[in-house]
């Protein structure tokens, strides 16, 4: 009488095949830094305005930062993904026309993403 063959031997074909998925790695996306930058017409009150609208700063950190803008030329006003970043410089440019302000907001690469230190990011 043959022998059934078991399910650990190799030479045995069920009909069925195994498909390994090899596991996604998502990668963190790149993050961009939002400056808004200093000039000679802009008042304070505005820029702590878009701090604590598009920015979503409480009034003492708007404050603070508000002052890095009028005494060093810039502040960083957050750590966002690429499209959060265009977005919000996009705001600032459309807030700061409408009030005929020449104030100006920029955006960079955020190569320090991995330093830990996350004062700046926000959403």
């Amino acid at each position: 009488m043959p022998r059934s063959p078991r399910r650990s031997d190799p030479h045995h074909d069920t009909g069925t095949a195994v498909v390994e998925r090899a596991k996604a790695r998502t990668a963190k996306p790149r993050m961009w830094r939002v400056l808004l930058h200093n000039d000679d017409f802009t008042t304070q009150e505005f820029v702590i305005a878009v701090l604590t609208t598009v920015f979503n700063k409480q009034e003492s950190e708007a404050v603070e930062l508000m002052l890095d803008v009028h005494f060093r030329g810039a502040c960083l006003a957050g750590v966002y993904t690429r499209e959060v970043a265009e977005t919000k410089v996009d705001t600032v440019e459309k807030l700061a026309q409408a009030a005929e302000f020449p104030f100006l907001a920029t955006m960079e690469p955020d190569d320090d993403a991995g330093r830990g230190d996350t004062s700046g990011h926000d959403s």
